[in-house]
């Protein structure tokens, strides 16, 4: 038996269009630990807006009703040179009620309930999703879950991958975010010192409000200094950026290499020998990243992924991390919202030019069966 309903479809082709469509889709009856979700909520999280806004001309795109036509500039065109005429689905994660499952055991036991899922289409009436990958809601609401998964499971990787890596605190930029204030809450749980970046004195502020010891304006004029005072105060030598472009790791990495070299009882042409790591998991601006290695010998930029990390967890970790999300889905991980918007609205004009600018606490909602 199929289950029809509408979803989002992104494609772009060879010649640079890009076509955001509502089309109707035959969704198969769950099989294995599969189970079909009703979809009722799903957050619009920079990750999706890859396939829907980024390098879209959308003051001159052509908008009607459930699908929307624009030009992409040509160095996007050809970074996504592998999608080129293949429809893509849109929605990393979202929330809904599970109304049929394939024979699995896990999947039968989800049957009825609310649960946050990562079907990668979540911009849609219905998705099909691994039993595995849901985290039953309980009396939680869908739009109080929605957004239980990437930025929860984010902002708790943060908090594993410093202890792996034996450290003690963190920075973190544009930190104002939803993400940042749910880091800034688990940090004051977990006892972890944390650094928070932001760009506005508001910014400053509301993270001050909810505990923060440390915040730090990089639109102020000694930013730098301010950073470096914060570094030595907590010994923060691990960071993670969601900005990419520009010069904040590099900042980041100056200011600790200020630090450890102030330690120091005698002069080296090298630098100190302290290891400075920086995470780059996004990319809010797509302009260069900015490296002027003055920062000695020992220090690190890599990437950070949600999947790979949790690949990379046992599973007591797993589900120690979810059932922690689960209890505090109204507290340390509660999210809020600009606006909510059902399928047709998120694709029209005033929506989209709002939520492409990407701005710090101001998410958008999607309510596919609203």
């Amino acid at each position: 038996m199929t289950t029809t309903g509408r979803q989002l479809v992104s494609t772009l082709t060879a010649d640079g269009k890009l076509v955001l469509e509502l089309q109707e889709k035959d969704f198969p009856a769950p099989a294995g630990n599969q189970v079909l979700v009703k979809m009722e909520a799903a957050p619009i999280n920079p990750s999706d807006l890859i396939l829907m806004t980024t390098g879209v001309d959308l003051d001159n795109a052509e908008y009607s009703p459930g699908k929307v036509v624009a030009n992409v500039a040509p160095p996007m065109v050809a970074a996504q040179a592998g999608r080129h005429g293949k429809p893509q689905t849109v929605g990393n994660e979202g929330a809904g009620t599970v109304i049929a499952a394939g024979a699995g055991e896990m999947a039968q036991a989800l049957v009825g309930q609310r649960v946050a899922c990562v079907p990668g289409n979540a911009y849609s009436e219905y998705a099909l999703a691994d039993a595995m990958m849901c985290i039953p809601l309980g009396e939680h609401s869908c739009e109080q879950g929605a957004s239980s998964f990437v930025n929860p499971m984010t902002a708790l990787g943060f908090v594993e991958t410093a202890k792996r890596e034996g450290n003690e605190a963190i920075i973190h930029a544009a930190a104002a975010s939803n993400l940042g204030q749910m880091l800034n809450r688990i940090c004051q749980e977990d006892g972890l010192g944390l650094v928070n970046i932001v760009r506005k004195d508001s910014q400053a502020e509301l993270l001050k409000g909810q505990g923060a010891s440390h915040v730090v304006n990089s639109s102020d004029k000694d930013f730098e200094q301010q950073l470096v005072q914060a570094i030595a105060e907590t010994q923060a030598f691990l960071g993670f950026d969601p900005i990419g472009g520009g010069t904040t790791t590099d900042s980041c990495l100056r200011s600790m290499e200020r630090v450890a070299a102030a330690k120091l009882t005698e002069y080296s042409r090298y630098g100190s020998d302290q290891p400075k790591k920086m995470y780059i998991y996004g990319r809010l601006d797509l302009s260069p990243t900015i490296l002027t290695p003055s920062y000695g010998f020992g220090w690190t930029v890599t990437g950070w992924l949600l999947m790979p990390f949790l690949a990379s967890c046992d599973m007591p970790t797993l589900i120690g991390m979810r059932q922690r999300v689960v209890s505090g889905l109204t507290t340390t991980f509660a999210s809020s919202y600009k606006a909510k918007v059902g399928l047709e609205e998120m694709l029209t004009r005033d929506a989209m030019m709002d939520y492409a600018q990407m701005a710090t606490g101001e998410k958008y909602l999607v309510t596919p069966n609203a």
